[in-house]
């Protein structure tokens, strides 16, 4: 649905972006990341032909942005960061204009802004002014805009920033109810929140994109934290011999002295690693101390990617 070919961005010298590859399939949540200035926005806004690249090619749908802007713009639905409101007028007037820019036919804008209504909860503020509304209620109005004109792709830039707990969860629940049904990019720096929504994580720093991940994958790969009574790198040689482990990876621990902590990456599809691990260990007669699941966060992989990218260009000391 969404495709990005070799997309740039300089400002003078400075290059904002540096050629990207991106494609996301109808129907999938992306959760984009990255530190301030990492191009975020920048990104988004070439996406919705807010901005224009310095090269390389967007489609929307079948449709070149740039060659053919009305029609991939009409797929798009955008809430930027900053909320595009008129305060003066009513909630049911500002959608009413959202819709005739958007192209909606006349005879259907009524039921169209009804249906948006009770997708986004706000059915009952349609006739109060905008600049009456709080701060929860101007992003489900933002969100509503965004929704006018039906688009298949929705493009959500920091939509929960500035919301209290409460509002941000409500938020929430409202994206998911379009997951599956509507491509989303959606731009957070709640970790947490993009794990919650999203099934794939694109991650970027300093204007390049440096991982590109899907949790679902992530799911299905298995890790095991493993405490043993062995050397490590007798043990770790002993352990990289069993096909069902994917990597095998020691950890500072601080144990007592002759235990070892290792992460067991498990391959895709491997039968009863335990079973391979408490057989190994047995003929070795290593005790097995402790033995637990682990799992990636959003978190772990962020942190681990943007700190080894820092690392390689040399940020980080």
């Amino acid at each position: 649905m969404v495709r990005l070919e070799q997309v740039r961005k300089y400002y003078g010298e400075h290059a904002a972006l540096s050629p990207i590859d991106l494609s996301i399939p109808d129907g999938q949540t992306i959760g984009l990341l990255g530190p301030n200035g990492a191009g975020k926005s920048t990104l988004m806004n070439i996406v919705t032909g807010c901005l224009a690249p310095s090269g390389g090619n967007v489609f929307i749908g079948s449709f070149d942005l740039m060659k053919d802007p009305r029609r991939a713009k009409r797929l798009i639905g955008y809430l930027p960061e900053t909320n595009p409101l008129y305060d003066e007028m009513t909630v049911r007037d500002y959608l009413t204009f959202i819709c005739r820019l958007r192209e909606v036919d006349k005879r259907s804008v009524s039921s169209h802004i009804s249906e948006i209504a009770e997708m986004v909860c706000i059915g009952d503020i349609m006739d109060r002014r905008v600049g009456n509304l709080s701060k929860g209620y101007r992003q489900r109005v933002g969100l509503a805009q965004s929704l006018c004109g039906d688009p298949q792709v929705l493009i959500l830039d920091e939509p929960t920033s500035g919301l209290d707990p409460l509002q941000s969860a409500e938020f929430r629940k409202i994206i998911s109810s379009f997951s599956g049904e509507k491509t989303i990019l959606f731009s957070s720096h709640l970790l947490s929140e993009v794990q919650n929504l999203c099934s794939r994580v694109v991650i970027l720093n300093h204007g390049n994109l440096i991982s590109d991940t899907n949790l679902r994958d992530k799911a299905r790969q298995r890790k095991l934290r493993a405490t043993i009574d062995m050397e490590k790198n007798a043990l770790v040689s002993a352990l990289a011999s069993l096909d069902v482990f994917e990597q095998v990876q020691p950890v500072r621990d601080g144990e007592e002295p002759g235990l070892t902590t290792v992460i067991l990456t498990c391959k895709i599809g491997s039968s009863a690693p335990e079973k391979e691990l408490f057989t190994l260990l047995s003929g070795l007669k290593a005790p097995l101390i402790r033995l637990m699941p682990v799992e990636d966060s959003v978190e772990d992989i962020f942190f681990k990617v943007t700190e080894s990218n820092q690392r390689k260009n040399g940020r980080v000391s």
